[in-house]
This record gives C-alpha cells, structure tokens and sequence, in this order.
C-alpha cells in the first residue's frame, strides 16, 4: 500500500509540473543514484584489493615470518588463512640428522637421531614460496638455516633461521638483485655454499640469469663476483630448458682462491685467483645438441660434485652423459659410454668413499621419468668403471617419477645416509649407503631440494 500511496502521490501535477515530466525526474535521479551506488561499491573494492596486496606484501617480503597459531583468520573474507606450521618439539641436538627439504610450497625440516628409525617433521616454513635452494651453515657457533623464495608477485630474496625455521629473518628489500640499467632481473636462486674452512664467514649463491653472488658477512649482505659477472663467455651463454642458471658451485675446500661453476647452458668455469679470472674447463665434455666436436664452452651440464679429500675429482652429470675428472677439470673421461640412460640430473658423492658416487637417471630430454617405471638409484664404487642398480625398498612398477637437480643428497653418519625426494612430493632415505631404501614422507608438494645435515 505504501508504495502505491507513493506512486500515487507523484503521479499528482505538482507546482506546475507534470505528472509526465515529474516521472522523467524521478527516473533520472534513481538512474544517477544508482550509479553513484556502482562507482561506490567500485571504489570499495579497488580500495579492499589495494589493503589486500599490501598486507600480502608486508606478510611475506617486508615482515619476518613468525610461528603461526592453527588456521590464522588474517583478513576475513579476503584473504585465505594460511596452512598451520608445525614447529619441531625440540631443537636439534648435536649428532642428530636434519633433512631441509625445499618444495614448490614451502620448505620442511626433518630431524631424527643418527639411528634415522623415525622422523619428526616441521612445516611448512615460508609457506607459498618455492624454494629453490637451502643451505645450513654450522660454522662458528651459528646453526643457521638458509632459503630462496620466490613467488611470482615479490620476487626472489635469501631468508635465514637461526632456530631451524621457528623463527625467519626475511629481509625488507630484496638483497640479492643486479646492477640498475642490466636490464635483468633475479629470476631464481639456485645455490647456496657455504666457503670452504679458509672463509668462515663466506658464503656464495648462484642465480638465474647466471651470475655468482659472494656474501663476507655470514649471509647479511651479499655483492656480484664482478670477475664472472663480466666474462666475454656470458653474453653468448643460452638458457637450458630451466632457464640460463648458474647452479653448482664447489668450493676448494681448503685454497679459497679456487673454485668451480657450473652454468645450463655454459659449462663447468674454474677460477684459481679469487673469483677475479675465470676459464672455461670444459674439455671432453659432450654438447650433442651441438654439431662437431664438443666447443670450449656452451655444455648443457646439470650438476657436479665432489669428496672434499680429493678435491681434484669431480663427477659430472651432463645433458646426456656422465663425466670424471681427476685433475681439477682441466680435462673430463666419459664414465656412461656402458650405461644405458645417461640423461638425469640428480647425483651424489659418498661422505667417506671418494670412489663412490650415486645417480637417479631419467629416460631421456623428452622423458624426464625414471626408466621402465622402476625407482632405481645408481651407484659406482670405482669411479665411474661399473654401475650398479640400488632397488631394495623402491617401487619397481608404475613408478613414473621425477628427481630434480638438487634432490639427492647425504649425510655424514658413519653408516652413510643417501636421501633424495621427487616431484611427486615423496622423500626417500638409506641408512646403509644405499643397500636398503624407506619411504620417509609422501603428500608432500613437488620437492626441488633435499639438504642432509649432521648437526
């Protein structure tokens, strides 16, 4: 009735105008009204995503991530809570084995007694980032923990834990970045090494686009090694299927002058003057997506590694082919040419045997899955001359699986522990140097590093 008494009302000529024209103003005014309405809730919520956006950004760039109560309500109704991070119930003990494992979500710590029967699990730290890369530092009374995270709104920054993750320091301003005007940017962190004994305070990181980065400070600041950064060589490197990435570092482990990179696609580099001059020692190091004989540099190699009492030889994974060296890289053998899947990405040297090396093959570039569907480890105990499978404990059928570059690692138990975790989000470990395997965690999110540390 209200309404109709209403419309009634304005149907009357009023003060001279028409019932008609009287309509005609009502219409616009509602007409008017109605868009304020929508130009008001537009600004609203322009002004609810801007409030958004930073509170995001000062959460996971600005802001130190701190422990965080089950299920946070942050911003109700904007913003999903975040997933509950579990905390270690105890601080590792000196001898205890802690795993850093890095996903495509978050990074997650593992710790157990050197028995390795069982694990505790802590997680996810930095939740949402992918981390690329962990490293532990142990030296001079630290226990520090390091992470790259990247997220596609922030970028890429070096986080650190001085409590295994209860705790992280993520700085205010991005502290790894290139020269203004490069016109380049930080794409990923792919490496983080601690110096050898000669540098207790040095650490070093390599990125995407290839370039080395060296901190003095114990990981505060870090500065461009100018020496590689302004190689003639770097202009003509190209990018592998991950991107233009300096991914290995191997530190001498006693003359801080020496050092060996290793870029996809570049090639293994050595400097044996500090980080001012750099070699490409590549020679014997196949390139097949090239034609001719192997260049001097522009080898797809996608990890080295080496035992620190015999600095001189390394073992090196390529794109397609396996490599040793026994005289600092000058020159690499083929060790695969008796081998049947020589493409992977995945290895490991031994903690006490320098002889022995560990491989987790894939099919091939087109098939980046284990062979045959078997979970197979591969291990040499001379150097490279035979190779033999490690199956007990893996799946032998339907088991499709992807370990990336960084995925294998061991520790330094007496009874040496091998782990590797793959992109199916499962992390594997051996107790006994890779005779016997157990499956430590699945559901994990896509696992892109495993880190073994004895503390």
């Amino acid at each position: 009735m209200a309404g109709r008494e209403n419309e009634g009302r304005f149907c009357r000529p009023v003060g001279g105008v028409g019932g008609a024209e009287l309509r005609d103003v009502v219409e616009l005014a509602d007409r008017g009204a109605r868009e304020e309405n929508e130009k008001t809730k537009r600004r609203k919520a322009e002004a609810i995503a801007r409030l958004s956006l930073l509170y995001v950004f000062r959460l996971f760039v600005f802001q130190p991530v701190r422990p965080r109560p089950s299920r946070p309500t942050d911003v109700p109704g904007i913003l999903p809570a975040m997933p509950e991070t579990i905390q270690l119930k105890a601080a590792p003990r000196e001898g205890d084995v802690v795993l850093l494992v890095g996903t495509a979500k978050g990074a997650f710590v593992f710790r157990s007694d050197q028995s390795r029967q069982s694990w505790e699990m802590a997680g996810p730290f930095l939740p949402g980032h992918k981390v690329y890369s962990l490293a532990y530092d142990g030296r001079g009374g630290r226990s520090r923990v390091f992470a790259s995270t990247f997220n596609n709104h922030w970028g890429v920054v070096i986080s650190h834990s001085d409590d295994f993750g209860k705790t992280w320091r993520v700085p205010e301003e991005v502290n790894v970045k290139l020269p203004e005007g490069s016109g380049q940017a930080v794409k990923q962190v792919w490496e983080i090494v601690t110096g050898g004994d000669a540098e207790p305070d040095a650490l070093y990181a390599g990125i995407e686009p290839a370039t080395l980065f060296k901190s003095t400070d114990g990981g505060e600041t870090w500065s461009i090694v100018d020496g590689l950064y302004n190689h003639p060589h770097r202009a003509k490197w190209e990018p592998g299927g991950g991107g233009l990435c300096l991914h290995t570092i191997v530190p001498h482990p006693t003359d801080p002058s020496r050092m060996w990179i290793a870029v996809s696609t570049g090639g293994v580099y050595y400097t044996g003057d500090g980080g001012s001059t750099w070699a490409p020692h590549n020679k014997g190091v196949s390139a097949v997506f090239q034609p001719g004989e192997p260049p001097e540099f522009g080898q797809c190699v996608h990890r080295v590694v080496r035992h620190p009492s015999t600095p001189e030889r390394m073992f090196l994974q390529n794109h397609w082919g396996l490599f040793r060296t026994d005289d600092g890289a000058k020159t690499w053998v083929d060790i695969g040419k008796n081998f049947p899947w020589t493409f992977g990405f995945a290895m490991a040297v031994h903690p006490h045997e320098p002889t022995t090396a560990y491989i987790l093959p894939m099919e091939s570039d087109m098939f980046r899955c284990t062979p045959e569907g078997k979970l197979r480890v591969y291990r040499t105990r001379d150097a490279g001359g035979s190779w033999e499978p490690l199956t007990v404990g893996l799946p032998q059928e339907g088991a499709l699986e992807t370990v990336l570059r960084h995925g294998m690692d061991t520790d330094t138990c007496a009874s040496a522990g091998i782990y590797f975790g793959t992109e199916s989000g499962k992390v594997y470990g051996s107790r006994d140097s890779g005779e016997s395997w157990e499956l430590i965690k699945e559901g994990l999110p896509p696992v892109m590093r495993v880190k073994a540390v004895v503390v």
